[in-house]
């Protein structure tokens, strides 16, 4: 299933370190979505089965009634069970062509791309966009090297599925990306963090207009 640029202009990547008393994962999401963003990731890497299940689903119905994609990291057997609109998978993750397999051609598969080697590859295999980074370094993330904006661009001039830049992305940050050919930009504490959930969106929504 094909996404839109459109739909990547402002991916959300969930991290629930970043709540506050009060706050649950559905609540924050919520409040995302009211505010314009145009994607959803479930990142849950030290969750039980159980416990990703529990928040896909209730997810699910919030992003579809707000008619955006909500994608599961690294599981594709997961978003086949809970009907997710899609998978992303990394380079240590199962991989593309296998989630192809399990979900089929009506699931997005999003694919991580570190150069224009593996961003060609991911597109070869099948992926239907490409995230690529860590363009400004990580906060979610250990051990990762950074990607170079001159990397970036020449991975969007060589492939013609939509990329998304992530890694470090804020308002500070975001604008260094004007010009690199990017259909949006995935963001995590930079709108996980803030009180102001619908500032915070509408800060980056009118900084990605220029990028």
């Amino acid at each position: 299933m094909q996404i839109t640029p459109k739909q990547l202009k402002l991916y959300a990547v969930t991290d629930r370190s970043w709540l506050k008393e009060g706050e649950t994962l559905y609540s924050v999401t919520e409040e995302l979505l009211k505010g314009g963003v145009s994607c959803i990731q479930l990142r849950e890497k030290n969750a039980a089965d159980e416990q990703i299940l529990h928040e896909a689903e209730q997810l699910k119905e919030l992003c579809f009634r707000y008619h955006v994609p909500l994608i599961i990291n690294d599981r594709p057997d997961l978003a086949l069970k809970t009907g997710a609109s899609g998978v992303h998978v990394g380079l240590s993750d199962m991989g593309i062509q296998k989630a192809r397999q399990i979900l089929g051609h009506d699931f997005i598969i999003g694919a991580s791309a570190h150069n224009v080697e593996e961003a060609l590859a991911a597109e070869a295999a099948g992926a239907d966009y490409l995230g690529c980074g860590a363009v400004f370094g990580s906060t979610t993330k250990t051990n990762v090297t950074q990607l170079p904006v001159e990397t970036l661009k020449a991975i969007c001039k060589a492939v013609k599925i939509p990329v998304v830049a992530i890694g470090g992305v804020n308002s500070d940050t975001l604008p260094l990306l004007a010009g690199s050919g990017i259909a949006g930009a995935a963001v995590v504490s930079g709108l996980f963090k803030p009180t102001d959930k619908a500032a915070a969106v509408r800060r980056f929504l009118t900084q990605l207009k220029a990028i």
